[in-house]
C-alpha cells in the first residue's frame, strides 16, 4: 500500500492547521469549509511540490466501482418491479382490447 512521505505529512497537518483558524481558501477566494476538501488541497499541494503522495485515482475506476455497485442494488430492485410491471402490462392490455373493439364498432357502421 502506497504511503506518504514525511515532508507530504506536514503538508497535510499545516494546510489542516490553516483549515482550523480559518484561513485556508480555494482558489485564493472563498474560504474551504469542508475538512475533505482542506485535505484534497494539501495532498495537490504536496504533489505540485514533489512529494511522495499515492497517484490520483482515475474517474474510470471510479464510474466502474459505482457500477458494480449500482448493479447489486438493481437485481434486488428488479425483483420488486417485475411484480409491479405484470400488473400495469395487464391494465394495459385491457385497455387495447377495447379501443380496438371501438375502433371495429366504427368500421362496422361506416360499411353500412
Amino acid at each position: 500500500m502506497a504511503k506518504y512521505s514525511k515532508k507530504a505529512q506536514k503538508k497535510v497537518s499545516k494546510v489542516m492547521h490553516e483549515y482550523g483558524e480559518g484561513k485556508l481558501k480555494s482558489g485564493g477566494r472563498t474560504k474551504v469549509k469542508d475538512r475533505k476538501q482542506a485535505v484534497a488541497i494539501a495532498i495537490s499541494e504536496a504533489r505540485r511540490e514533489g512529494d511522495k503522495v499515492p497517484k490520483k485515482v482515475s474517474s474510470a475506476k471510479k464510474t466502474s466501482s459505482k457500477k458494480t455497485a449500482a448493479k447489486a442494488t438493481s437485481k434486488k430492485a428488479k425483483s420488486k418491479k417485475k411484480t409491479a410491471a405484470k400488473k400495469t402490462a395487464s391494465k394495459k392490455t385491457t385497455v387495447k382490447t377495447t379501443a380496438e373493439k371501438s375502433a371495429g364498432r366504427k368500421t362496422t357502421r361506416r360499411k353500412a
